[in-house]
């Protein structure tokens, strides 16, 4: 919708006074939006999903299905819900159990309030292949549109290869995915045609033109597939640094303009361009001269190339080479872009091209066809395995095989291989055997033959029976991570008939055959009914006992922390007498959580995460023992979460969504040598990683931020946009930061505190001030309008309509009039490439006058906020009161100072706003403050619709496209950007969070004692197929070199301890220095120690500077001039003029008193600071530490908080900077840190 044609009204949120007018559907998917795009969201709901089987894998694919707003779920499971099933179904109760309720029947209710927009029910007798041919399911008016098929005993009831069959006959994605014992297999078909609409779901490009070229013949030194020396060249300067497309992508032209404009929605195919350049030239393509020379003309770029390339040839036929070749290497120009243009179409008429421009890349729809679950059963050489090593090395065949031998096992004995049955195991191998043997003859067929890296030998090598033989054994049992991983990918699978991303291709099969230490059977023996009879089978009754005493820290109660904790309470975590489940989250529940975060309820909406969270998995287990806590975990927080609280804990266990919150929980991972489980997400990308004490590199020792974003330079975003994007960062940056953020924050330390703000003021730059001072000086003027009156609606709808002309209008006409200006004195065109000429908007345009009128409301609606004034949200009601004001635009007339039109990143006008800050100071300075109304700050929230903020950042936006003739932007797409939204969704959620909890029983089996190699981070990317299933051991700790001879090098995890009650443990600072430089590493040179958790960087207990004090002196003498070490000079570098002055002028002099009283000043200043050091270098460690870090007196809070840490606390963590002298050079040195405990 464009700022031209919206009807009034109808794209808004603010005018929704009550519940019933919120489109709860749509906050709900909100996230989810963000990561599929809005036509995918419709398309979804065309989804009809049968499920067959509702234990762990089942319940969990359902439950991903519903968060994620398909049109409907059918479930199928007449089997009774049986105690085992608790250990991986969440739903079922102690009495379904006792009632042998059906497992489907038990878990419908739930599973409909997960979701009310979603049509959720269950078969209530067995369907047969007919449902597939339904064409009104669930009474929707449609078929099904994917089978999803959890365990394979359902073979027994729903012949497996048939059922395949039927649905690729019906044009219905079939889906497996199961979970037998410590195996998993995930296999996916989409039929003989399926259409990808979107490989990736990776946004596409949208390049902004900067120039347009025609060559009329290649040149020799410019390189482009396909393309000849005689034939003809259009090259695309694009705006973008890098354009990111490949050779044969293909673009949509779009914005072009003159005789250009047919072009318009032509899709053309582009073709990189590069450039020969000799090897000996060694040019630097990263380098800012290479990327500069690239803005220039082609025609310029090839003529500097020319010379370049002829005299380094000559250089070489010189050189006695000319017999040979001379080397050149391709330098690619990432900025430019060859047109591959139709026969028919003139390449010349792209020499008409001034200005503007787009390409919009497009990815055309991928046709796909699939094999049938049968025939991938016998002809898949080589199937996947999720670890890339074991997959290459050919361990996924016997997955296969066993999955093919385990329904001929069934077919023939009519059971499935029973638990811990060494028969039925022996005649499972003999079946592995048996249709290896059948197949080896057969081409592509899977048998057991020697792979390497990745390809088939045609070599036969022995079947590995100790896994087909575990997989019989444990075929009964399922373990709920397992359950939650597989529940995850396939949902995403189902999710992809929309056409939106790559299926698998089509098999992946999981072991962890590490969860298997013990195989007693006295250990993993059940004698008695349990819910957690399927993870004894597999890990112990030693494992349970051991996970119900166990102490863990969840930090988060979002997507992943909800999905953590119903990992915890199923497995038993924290049951036990000295077992407990801490979990932390400071936030709220919001509408837009409830499609990922699956704990929640709208009735929770408003409620902390936290306790609902904990409330909601203790009823699935009471016996769990958890605490939920509404604190921030942080610097700020050690008061709570002291030594006894990470003391106590066995590990931590992040589900965070920030940087800054991971590192802090890995530092004090690594200050505990607690293991740490970390994870994120982002749209249908995941990662996890396992953090070992001493064996795994930290979440620390990476790169990683917050701050990922391209900066777009000021000057694009204030006068020369060209995409959307700039129009909704300059909307936020400036419009809603200046008049509702900034400003009133601004006006409200002035009102309260009028000598602060001029002392805060002067240390912002003058653009900064003149910014702050303006929009000050603009709440007076709202003031005198009021005539000292209260502000009411009427004036603030006066302000906005105010800030519209000028920001919309004015400002507009102003910068086209200088530009006009400098076009007639120049002679150039100034409106070309990448600069649009806008158009300023018009009060009295009948066209324009609804989006006029949604920006007064949504901004005098914030104005009102801001200034406490009620609002009027009735629009018929607010559109009579904006005419009844009669706004009238003002004439507008050319401007006394021209608009800067500078390209370079500086705020234009500075040194302008510079010779106007004064002028403004001198009003305020005349302003009785007390006099003054408040106002209200405006701290930007995107989740309530109530507020008018993405209401006025959408006005504002598309106005300002408008005024740059530029495609408008969907509220959504305001939101996401301007609110920084990351993309969620269950599905990933779910699957992450489950390859996480197998780690965690890793952890509780004690293996980090077997090394790194047993455990599995991941980097998973759902969209992309099976190559981006990627998972591989976590890496080693990264070595820090201390550039010493001995020890070379050490790691994250270690430090040096001092313990002060020791024999011979230095105490004083003094004691402390020489044990490092004596005792510990001789010969090294203590520069300075200090706190290294401190944010204080300028404080120490020790430095070497201060040291050097102790030998300063100033001497003084009657009548003469002072003696002073060289080292006060640095120090005090305004001492020298008086001492100069004390050895000129004579001793009668009256201007001697004024440089004698500096001197003086100084030499007191150097003895307090030489008494100080010593005192703080002869005395205790503690004592110094306390002397430099603790916060003044005048800052009561941070006192009482830094005395109450150090109360508990008898430790301190000591970072020493140090060197050692070789020869002629100073080398620093790097050391551990140093963990001082002085009680």
């Amino acid at each position: 919708m464009t700022a031209s044609n919206c009807t009034w009204g109808d794209w808004m949120g603010s005018w929704k006074t009550n519940a019933a007018d919120v489109d709860q559907e749509a906050e709900r998917i909100d996230r989810q939006k963000a990561s599929f795009g809005e036509e995918t969201i419709s398309r979804l709901k065309d989804l009809n999903v049968l499920i067959l089987g509702c234990r762990g894998v089942g319940v969990e694919t359902a439950k991903n299905l519903i968060l994620s707003n398909v049109g409907g779920v059918l479930i199928v499971d007449e089997d009774p819900a049986k105690m085992a099933d608790r250990g991986s179904n969440f739903y079922l109760t102690n009495q379904h159990v006792k009632d042998a309720t059906p497992r489907a029947e038990a878990c419908l209710e739930e599973l409909k309030t997960l979701n009310p927009f979603c049509k959720v029910d269950i078969c209530r007798s067995s369907p047969t292949t007919e449902l597939l041919s339904s064409t009104n399911v669930l009474s929707s008016g449609r078929g099904l549109a994917a089978v999803v098929v959890t365990s394979l005993e359902l073979h027994s009831k729903f012949n497996l290869k048939e059922w395949n069959q039927a649905c690729r006959a019906h044009g219905i994605a079939f889906i497996l995915a199961v979970n037998h014992g410590v195996s998993l297999s995930l296999f996916s078909d989409f039929g003989t045609s399926h259409e990808i609409l979107d490989a990736t779901g990776e946004p596409t490009q949208t390049l902004a033109v900067s120039n347009i070229e025609v060559l009329e013949s290649k040149p020799k030194l410019l390189e482009i597939d396909g393309f000849s020396d005689e034939k003809p060249v259009v090259v695309v300067t694009v705006a973008q640094a890098e354009h990111g497309l490949d050779d044969g992508d293909i673009v949509t032209l779009d914005d072009m303009r003159g005789e250009l404009e047919s072009w318009n929605g032509r899709q053309v195919t582009v073709k990189r361009v590069a450039i020969a350049s000799p090897n000996a030239a060694k040019l630097d393509t990263s380098g800012v001269a290479f990327k500069e020379a690239l803005k220039l003309p082609t025609s310029s770029v090839l003529a500097n190339f020319e010379r370049q390339y002829e005299f380094y040839k000559e250089q070489h036929e010189s050189s006695g080479n000319s017999d040979k070749k001379f080397p050149v290497r391709s330098i690619t120009m990432f900025n430019r872009l060859a047109l591959v243009l139709n026969e028919d179409d003139k390449p010349s008429a792209f020499g008409t091209y001034q200005a503007g421009g787009l390409l919009n890349q497009l990815r055309p729809p991928i046709q796909t066809s699939y094999q049938s679950f049968a025939d991938t059963l016998e002809r898949t050489p080589v199937p996947q395995m999720l670890r890339g090593e074991e997959w290459e090395l050919g361990h996924g065949i016997e997955n296969h095989l066993a999955t093919q031998a385990v329904l001929d096992f069934y077919d023939t004995n009519q059971h499935w291989p029973r638990l811990h049955n060494d028969d039925d195991a022996k005649k499972m191998v003999e079946l592995c055997e048996t249709i290896s043997e059948k197949r080896q003859s057969m081409d592509g067929a899977c048998w057991s033959q020697k792979i390497s890296w990745g390809f088939p030998s045609g070599e036969s090598r022995d079947l590995d029976k100790k896994r087909l033989e575990r997989f019989s054994r444990l075929f009964a049992t399922e373990l709920t991570g397992f359950c939650a991983f597989l529940g995850g990918a396939a949902a995403q699978e189902v999710l992809k008939k929309s056409g939106k991303f790559t299926p698998i291709n089509q098999w992946i099969h999981h072991d962890e055959e590490a969860l298997v230490v013990d195989e007693c059977p006295s250990n993993t023996a059940n004698l008695q009914q349990s819910r957690y009879a399927h993870q004894i089978s597999i890990m112990g009754q030693d494992f349970q006992r051991r996970a119900a005493q166990q102490n863990v820290f969840l930090v988060g109660c979002g997507a992943l922390g909800c999905e953590y904790l119903k990992g915890l309470a199923l497995m038993g975590i924290g049951t036990g007498e000295s077992g407990k489940v801490w979990v932390t989250d400071m936030d709220r529940i919001e509408v837009s959580n409830l499609s990922r975060q699956f704990l929640f309820r709208q009735t929770d909406v408003g409620h902390p995460k936290s306790v609902r969270g904990a409330l909601a998995v203790q009823k699935w287990n009471p016996a769990m023992n958890i605490e939920a806590l509404e604190r921030k975990v942080g610097d700020d927080t050690e008061d709570f979460f002291d030594d006894a609280f990470w003391g106590k804990l066995d590990l931590c266990w992040n589900a965070l969504d920030n940087v800054q919150a991971r590192r802090y929980t890995d530092s004090k991972c690594l200050l505990y040598s607690k293991p740490l489980l970390e994870s994120g997400t982002l749209g249908t990308k995941c990662n996890h990683e396992v953090i070992l004490p001493y064996r795994t590199s930290t979440y620390n020792d990476g790169n990683e931020n917050d701050d990922q974003e391209n900066q777009i330079a000021m000057c694009t975003l204030r006068s020369f946009p060209y995409l959307p994007l700039h129009c909704i960062e300059f909307a936020k940056q400036s419009y809603f930061s200046d008049y509702f953020e900034f400003g009133p924050d601004q006006y409200e330390t002035f009102r309260n505190d009028a000598a602060s703000f001029f002392e805060q003021l002067e240390s912002m730059d003058a653009g900064e001030q003149y910014r702050s001072l303006t929009m000050i000086s603009s709440f007076l003027e709202m003031q005198k309008q009021s005539g000292g009156s209260k502000l009411d609606l009427a004036l603030l709808i006066r302000v906005a309509f105010d800030r519209l002309i000028e920001d919309y209008r004015t400002s507009i006409l102003n910068l086209c009039h200088s530009a006009d200006v400098m076009e007639k004195s120049s002679g150039k065109k100034f409106w070309t490439g990448t600069k649009r000429r806008p158009r300023p908007v018009d009060w009295n345009d009948a066209e324009n006058k609804a989006a006029l009128m949604e920006y007064l409301y949504s901004s005098s609606g914030l104005y009102a906020s801001v200034w406490q004034v009620e609002c009027i949200r009735d629009r018929s009601a607010f559109e009579e009161l904006v005419h009844s004001l009669n706004l009238q635009q003002p004439e507008w007339s050319p401007p006394s100072e021209a608009v800067s039109l500078n390209d370079d990143e500086e705020e234009a006008g500075s040194n302008d706003e510079a010779s106007k800050v004064e002028n403004l100071k001198g009003d305020l300075y005349k302003i009785d403050t007390s006099t003054l109304p408040p106002a209200c700050p405006q701290e930007f929230e995107k989740d309530d619709d109530l507020n008018f903020h993405i209401d006025f950042l959408t006005c504002a936006t598309n106005l300002r496209a408008w005024n740059y003739d530029i495609r408008s932007s969907p509220r959504h797409t305001v939101k996401v950007t301007a609110g920084r939204i990351i993309p969620a969704l269950a599905t990933t959620t779910a699957m992450v969070c489950g390859l996480v909890d197998i780690e965690f029983c890793k952890l509780v089996l004690q293996l980090q004692s077997k090394g790194r190699d047993v455990f599995l981070n991941s980097n998973i990317n759902l969209a992309a197929g099976s190559g981006n299933f990627t998972t591989f051991c976590p890496d080693p700790p990264v070595p820090i070199l201390t550039n010493l001879s001995t020890p070379k090098h050490f790691t994250s995890w270690d430090k040096i301890t001092i313990t002060i009650s020791d024999d011979g443990a230095p105490k004083t600072v003094q004691q402390l220095v020489q044990y490092i430089d004596t005792t510990l590493f001789p010969g090294v040179v203590v520069d300075r120690i200090f706190d290294l958790k401190s944010s204080n960087n300028s404080a120490s207990l020790y430095n070497a500077m201060d040291a050097l004090k102790l030998d300063w002196e100033i001497t003084t003498e009657e009548g003469a001039a002072p003696t002073v070490s060289q080292g006060v000079f640095v120090q005090w570098p305004q001492l020298r003029m008086a001492v100069q002055m004390l050895g000129r002028l004579p001793p009668q002099s009256n201007q001697r008193k004024v440089f004698e009283k500096q001197v003086d000043t100084v030499k007191k200043a150097l003895d307090g600071t030489k008494d100080t050091f010593q005192k703080s270098f002869e005395g205790l460690v503690q004592d110094a530490h306390r002397q430099a870090y603790r916060p003044s007196d005048d800052d009561k809070d941070d006192v009482l908080y830094f005395d109450t840490i150090y109360a508990k606390r008898k430790y301190l963590i000591l970072g020493v900077d140090c060197h050692v002298v070789d020869g002629n050079e100073k080398k620093d040195i790097h050391l551990p840190p140093i963990e001082f405990t002085f009680a």
